[in-house]
């Protein structure tokens, strides 16, 4: 499956300030619901993560993490993960569980808080 990845700089801080996060010491997860019927995933590494070969090396797990939970979940959303100084050392199978810990855990707090919203008169 393809991944459709956000690539704008205002793509990102959108995220950054209007989107709901999760933090982990692997990862940290923003989620926001997009006007399209596709899922959008960028990935972010800073320098603090390491080298250039342990950044990459976190760029390529998250994204064979975001392969193995992405069939599941619904459309219409934007993602961006941002790797931590432990994500090198990860194999994606335990990023995978913290993604999807994190996303279900995202879309549960959107729910409720859409639910608790007050309606407009």
């Amino acid at each position: 499956m393809k991944i459709v990845s956000l690539k704008l700089n205002k793509e990102f801080k959108r995220l950054y300030y209007r989107g709901r996060f999760k933090g982990h010491a692997l990862l940290v997860t923003y989620m926001m619901k997009n006007s399209l019927s596709m899922n959008r995933v960028g990935i972010t590494t800073g320098k603090k993560v390491g080298s250039s070969v342990a950044r990459s090396r976190s760029r390529r797990v998250i994204r064979a993490a975001w392969q193995e939970v992405s069939p599941g979940l619904p459309q219409g959303y934007d993602f961006v993960f941002v790797a931590r100084s432990a994500t090198p050392s990860a194999k994606s199978g335990q990023i995978a569980r913290v993604m999807k810990g994190q996303i279900s855990s995202l879309m549960s707090s959107a729910q409720n808080q859409a639910r608790n919203k007050p309606k407009k008169r």
